[in-house]
C-alpha cells in the first residue's frame, strides 16, 4: 500500500512539474484564443510592448502577470475568476503600474474553460528578460 502511495504521488509531482512545459508548447493556439477573445486589446505578453493600437497596453504584460503568480497555489483559480468577473479598481495590485484600473467582467467574450487554458498559458510564460 505504501509503494502504491508513493508512486501515485511521484506521478502526481511529475505531472505537475511538467505542466508549465505542456502549457508553454501551445503558443500559437494561446495567442490566437487571446486574440480572439480581444485580452490583446488590453495586454501584451512582453513588457514594453505595444498594443494592437499602437498604444501602450492598458493592462499587465503577461510575462509581468507569471512572474507575479508564479509558485501561488491557488493562481489559475484565482486569475480565471479575474477574467471572467473582472477586478475591483479599488483593490487593483497593478494601480500605478499600468494605465488601467480594473479588468472588465470577460464573461461575454471567453468561456471559462477557454479563460482557464488560457491563464494556465499566461502562468507558464518565462519571466521576461532584461
Amino acid at each position: 500500500m505504501s509503494t502504491i502511495r508513493c508512486a501515485t504521488l511521484a506521478a502526481l509531482a511529475a505531472l505537475l512539474a511538467a505542466a508549465p512545459a505542456f502549457a508553454a508548447g501551445n503558443d500559437d493556439a494561446m495567442a490566437a484564443l487571446a486574440a480572439k477573445s480581444g485580452c490583446r486589446t488590453c495586454h501584451a505578453i512582453e513588457p514594453g510592448a505595444k498594443g494592437p493600437d499602437g498604444l501602450p497596453p492598458v493592462g499587465p504584460p503577461w510575462r509581468d502577470v507569471a512572474a507575479k503568480y508564479r509558485g501561488q497555489a491557488d493562481a489559475v483559480n484565482t486569475l480565471t475568476l479575474t477574467v471572467m468577473r473582472g477586478s475591483n479598481p479599488y483593490e487593483s495590485h497593478w494601480k500605478g503600474k499600468v494605465s488601467g484600473l480594473a479588468m472588465p467582467p470577460n464573461a461575454v467574450a471567453i468561456t471559462e474553460p477557454d479563460a482557464r487554458k488560457l491563464v494556465s498559458w499566461i502562468l507558464a510564460l518565462e519571466p521576461a528578460k532584461k
